[in-house]
């Protein structure tokens, strides 16, 4: 290989990394049709865009099967070989080829078509339709990428900036290592481990969209950068913290490189075991607090979306039963309730170059797929109660963690129905959180399921399951009694002691109510019950003081004669 022709080394360097959305081969005749490499024009730059890389390549020489040089003798005169630049200018209404490299392998003649992404928001076309790649093959722009190029906007991404005078020994080596192995797992279907191996590290990181043509972006700075690095993107904020509330009070700063020290951060987490009784098993089932894929996962989300320009550090707070993120800066594309319910594919990104980078080493998920999956039912599978996002301050994304068990029998319903669907799931987490939902479906197959008991809005989680003494009496204590239970109470009170203040009322049925219900809600509700016995014609009130008593009506008569035969 002749290392001293830069235009040689990047032929075989792609030739090494072979076919992807980016790259594409032919061998090419003369012959080979403008039309066709018009359409490869408009499909390798909406990929550019897409996979944040600095250039596409269209090269001409090369079979596509043996990856052996061949030659081609397309366009072999100068003058006309650069008309094409013209033709694609033509063609797309306003995008060409950046340049197009000729370079000879021994004596075979080989084009190298550099290809510049399409415009921020503005998708490339060719007579009027879009192309883009699937793998390796030629396809129409889907509805989806193109929205995705159409909606980002002009603004300036933050995290793809230039570092003036930071270079590569401004990065950690430790972090440049692990990120090649993530890069390698990632890539592993596509690029042979060796052939990454023998990459340099700046050839690699601009592989890996870390840098830009060997310049060390903010976002490098992010991810990979040494702790003393920072200072080149002051006045901007690169910290993680870590605070411990409750009883002990702690707390523990960390810097670049994030792709090493939000590890470090989830091992300051106390990380305790939890114990439940499985249903019809002997021997308590044990499950950590927290799980590890679950935190990196929501640690992760803070730096790919933070809001940088805003100079706050990311705050995790570690409390005795749960764990708080917040990263500074509102969603942008959709709500949380989109990505926890749906299937929704977010279509633009806060800090678009560092999403991508940390997609490439494999820290976060593109497609948006890790709040539901990862979070959300990676949470259920270990039959916790589900995280929650803070919809209260549009400045913050905030998100709990929960790490205990609230109600052992939404874990066993869990345990139990291990084919309850996602939406069930949500349901029974609410009510056992104690919060409202509309979906009546949703409580028809609860019920039908025999997973819920009560009345709306007071359902509770049913304890269909064995249960110990101590957790009998908390069943109980939480379970709603039918109303004609509560009204039968009242009657047999009157019918033997013959009158009752509302006060004697309260003591007889505040404790029997379900301890779900607050104190107010509990007032209330025995002022419901007096009332329908009384417009049932059951009850009566005689007095109109503070001392004034409920008899039963069939009592009123006799009540009456007695006061008056006193007098």
């Amino acid at each position: 290989m002749n290392t001293l022709n830069p235009n040689l080394t990047l032929l075989h360097s792609l030739i090494s990394e072979w076919e992807n959305e980016c790259v594409e081969f032919k061998e090419a005749n003369d012959n080979f049709s403008t039309s066709d490499i018009g359409k490869y024009f408009s499909a390798l730059s909406n990929e550019a865009n897409l996979r944040n890389r600095s250039s596409a390549w269209l090269v001409f020489g090369v079979n596509n099967k043996t990856r052996e040089t061949t030659g081609t003798t397309y366009r072999s005169e100068s003058e006309r070989l650069y008309s094409l630049k013209k033709q694609i200018t033509d063609g797309t209404g306003a995008g060409t080829f950046r340049e197009i490299h000729e370079v000879f392998d021994g004596d075979k003649r080989i084009l190298l078509f550099e290809i510049l992404p399409a415009p921020r928001g503005l998708p490339f076309a060719w007579s009027g339709h879009y192309y883009a790649r699937s793998h390796e093959s030629l396809t129409a722009l889907s509805d989806e990428k193109r929205d995705e190029i159409r909606s980002q906007t002009m603004a300036p991404d933050w995290s793809a900036v230039i570092c003036q005078d930071a270079s590569i020994s401004d990065l950690h080596a430790s972090a440049i290592l692990k990120a090649r192995e993530a890069f390698t797992a990632k890539h592993s279907g596509r690029i042979d481990a060796e052939t990454i191996a023998v990459w340099s590290d700046s050839d690699f990181l601009d592989r890996a969209g870390v840098t830009i043509s060997g310049h060390i972006t903010r976002a490098a700075i992010l991810l990979l950068g040494k702790p003393e690095s920072t200072h080149f993107i002051s006045p901007y904020v690169a910290e993680m913290t870590w605070k411990l509330e409750g009883e002990e009070r702690a707390y523990e700063h960390f810097h670049p490189p994030f792709i090493l020290t939000s590890s470090l951060l989830y091992q300051r987490i106390r990380n305790l075991k939890l114990t439940l009784l499985r249903p019809g098993d002997l021997i308590a089932f044990e499950v950590p607090k927290y799980d590890q894929r679950i935190i990196l996962e929501a640690l992760h989300n803070c730096i790919a979306h933070q809001d940088y320009t805003r100079a706050e550090r990311i705050v995790v707070t570690e409390k005795p039963h749960e764990l708080i993120f917040q990263n500074a800066g509102s969603f942008i594309d959709g709500t949380p309730e989109d990505y926890i319910t749906t299937n929704k594919t977010p279509t633009q990104y806060r800090n678009r170059f560092l999403t991508t980078a940390m997609v490439n080493l494999r820290m976060i998920d593109k497609m948006g797929f890790g709040i539901h999956d990862v979070m959300f039912r990676g949470q259920a599978k270990r039959f916790l109660p589900l995280p929650e996002y803070d919809s209260l301050d549009p400045a913050h994304v905030t998100l709990t963690l929960p790490g205990r068990f609230l109600d052992e029998n939404y874990s066993k319903a869990l345990m139990a129905h291990p084919d309850l669907g996602f939406p069930e799931i949500m349901a029974l987490d609410l009510i056992q959180k104690g919060r409202q939902f509309s979906e009546d479906h949703l409580i028809s197959q609860l019920k039908k399921k025999n997973l819920i008991e009560g009345r709306k809005p007071n359902f509770h989680v049913t304890s269909s399951l064995a249960l110990s003494q101590e957790q009998r009496a908390d069943y109980i204590k939480n379970r709603a009694f039918d109303d004609p239970y509560y009204c039968h109470l009242i009657l047999n009170y009157l019918k033997q002691y013959g009158r009752a203040t509302r006060s004697d009322l309260d003591m007889l049925l505040r404790e029997k109510l379900s301890a779900t219900l607050s104190e107010p809600q509990k007032t209330r509700k025995i002022g419901n019950l007096i009332q329908k016995l009384k417009h049932n014609g059951e009850i009566t009130l005689i007095g109109k003081t503070k001392q004034a008593v409920w008899i039963l009506v069939n009592s009123s008569q006799t009540l009456v004669n007695s006061s008056q035969s006193r007098q």
